[in-house]
């Protein structure tokens, strides 16, 4: 299942979802503090692909959204081809946890069977885990992580939730 972003911000704004990353001091992933596996930054910044499923970058954010008085959170999981910036999954939960991006990793691995691309992420805890790790190299991807508080090293996700907000 292929979605467009444009798709995406038409239906979180169906449901009155919101992104905080706009209104948030500090939108850089800290990371974990016991990472089980820490990747290198191979994408350098380097946002251009030269064919599909070269490099797919992932993240995490969180929206709000109200019943009446109360506030609600949800966590939406996407996965974004840089060659043509199409959301190769996504997936939202009530939980920011390790099931969240591995059924967004799971569904983009059903979605494009043959794809091994440098998989690119922040050093969310996530990402870091052994879990995501272990899935990675079973699909024979490379991971690569941005720098520590270089949020812009994940750009163009990062601008994918600006669209989304």
């Amino acid at each position: 299942m292929h979605v467009n972003d444009k798709r995406v911000l038409r239906i979180c704004r169906k449901y009155d979802i919101k992104s905080n990353i706009k209104w948030k001091l500090k939108s850089c992933t800290r990371g974990d503090r016991n990472p089980d596996h820490i990747a290198k930054n191979y994408l350098h910044r380097e946002f251009h692909a030269e064919k599909p499923n070269e490099k797919w970058l992932t993240d995490v954010s969180e929206f709000k959204y109200y019943n009446g008085i109360e506030v609600h959170k949800v966590y939406l999981s996407a996965i974004l081809d840089l060659y043509d910036r199409r959301i190769v999954s996504f997936k939202i939960s009530d939980h920011n946890d390790n099931p969240l991006v591995m059924d967004t990793f799971d569904e983009a691995v059903r979605q494009e069977p043959d794809a091994h691309p440098l998989v690119h992420s922040d050093r969310g805890f996530q990402y870091t885990s052994a879990q995501f790790y272990t899935r990675l190299k079973k699909h024979h991807m490379k991971q690569s992580m941005s720098r520590v508080a270089h949020c812009i090293d994940n750009g163009p996700m990062e601008g994918f939730w600006g669209i989304v907000a």
